[in-house]
């Protein structure tokens, strides 16, 4: 077990974790920015990386060991996906397959959904999207207008999902709608996994200004049938499954975040430490290392968040986890925009060329930012939930 505070959360990794960290990094460097750079360029995706992944067992390290996972948590599959940002290949579908995918089926799903899917998700031969964000909801689930309604024996979902990542490659997408409540009649979320062949189901490719290996799609679902095996969990339990997979989320969104401001400073201080202009290597110079210096702060700090979030996750404190996990989102996120930036601007025009490869961190690392919620909407969860600020809305 880790070192802890008087509340059980880790504030020192353990060996166990330290050893993990170095194993990914060793996977990362036989692959490297310039592996996702070719393989974006080329319209593919990272088959090779994600094989090698999961024959090592890391894309299932969260998910259970009966199931053919590793028995760990979202602290495991947060140092995986960290440690591969920092070798500048980060994964972007480990947040979506393992971490929410897996999670919620892991936790709530049925023996049939856990046969069917787990052991996919875990040896990396299946892969799960999921479609939450709409047009004209974004990602309030109050506001969701894919609504699913029952046939018979079966579900029929009509709606439409926008910015939803990997569904070119996914087998299926689980699905954030609406059914009726019979005592209220008012709508409540409900989560369907939704095979990527279904009919009534079709996508369309979204133009992203960001060149990433992993396609942004535009979701229409269309009177689409579903079997009733197909709603995960307990239909009066949506909204607590829908955040038990949205925690997860925003520890991996941070995870991935402080993977790319790690490779990013790693380089600036590389060239900092060898570029010479005048007598001194330019990072013998305040003006350089300071910035330098508190980019790393700033990162170290947003781990411990999120390590404080993954471990209050993993130990079922779903209430303490979403404060921390919206926290450590926000911070990693923060973090990685100034690391990045600094990390350009130390290399001058050198930041900006192919070959150094930091240019475009400047729009992938706004990513976080933004998805899977703004940093706005987290100062809003801040201010009401934790300071008990009235609502503006």
């Amino acid at each position: 077990m880790s070192p802890a505070t008087e509340t059980g959360t880790a504030i020192v990794e353990s060996e166990e974790h330290k050893a993990l960290r170095a194993a990914v990094a060793a996977l990362g460097r036989r692959y490297g920015r310039d592996y996702l750079a070719r393989v974006a360029r080329e319209g593919g995706h990272p088959d090779e990386l994600w094989a090698d992944a999961a024959k090592l067992g890391y894309l299932g390290v969260n998910l259970p060991v009966e199931y053919g996972g590793g028995g760990g948590g979202i602290a495991e599959l947060s140092i995986v996906l960290e440690e591969l940002g920092a070798a500048g290949c980060p994964l972007l579908m480990m947040v979506v397959s393992p971490a929410i995918c897996g999670t919620v089926i892991a936790r709530f799903g049925t023996e049939g959904q856990k046969r069917a899917w787990l052991p996919g998700l875990a040896d990396g031969s299946r892969t799960m999207a999921f479609g939450i964000t709409e047009p004209d909801a974004g990602s309030n689930s109050h506001r969701i207008t894919t609504t699913a309604r029952r046939d018979g024996e079966e579900w029929v979902l009509s709606g439409r999902k926008v910015f939803i990542s990997g569904v070119d490659i996914a087998d299926a997408t689980l699905i954030v709608g609406r059914t009726e409540d019979a005592r209220t009649g008012r709508l409540k979320p409900c989560l369907f996994i939704v095979p990527r062949d279904a009919p009534g189901f079709s996508r369309s490719v979204i133009d992203m200004e960001l060149q990433a290996a992993e396609k942004q799609f535009e979701l229409v679902l269309d009177e689409v049938r579903l079997p009733a095996d197909a709603l995960v969990g307990d239909e009066d339990a949506g909204l607590l499954q829908l955040f038990a997979g949205l925690n997860p989320e925003r520890i991996m969104t941070a995870a991935f975040a402080l993977g790319m401001g790690r490779h990013a400073l790693a380089k600036a201080v590389d060239y900092a430490r060898t570029r010479q202009v005048w007598k001194e290597p330019i990072g013998a110079h305040q003006a350089i290392a300071h910035p330098l210096a508190a980019a790393h702060i700033d990162l170290e700090l947003a781990r411990l968040m999120m390590q404080k979030a993954a471990h209050l996750y993993d130990a079922g404190d779903d209430m303490g986890a979403g404060e921390a996990a919206n926290m450590a989102k926000y911070a990693a996120a923060e973090a990685c925009v100034k690391a990045v930036d600094q990390s350009v601007h130390t290399l001058g025009g050198n930041g900006l060329t192919r070959e150094y490869g930091l240019g475009s961190l400047i729009t992938a690392s706004r990513v976080a930012r933004i998805a899977p919620v703004s940093r706005e909407m987290i100062l809003n969860f801040v201010s009401h939930q934790t300071l008990g600020l009235p609502k503006s809305y």
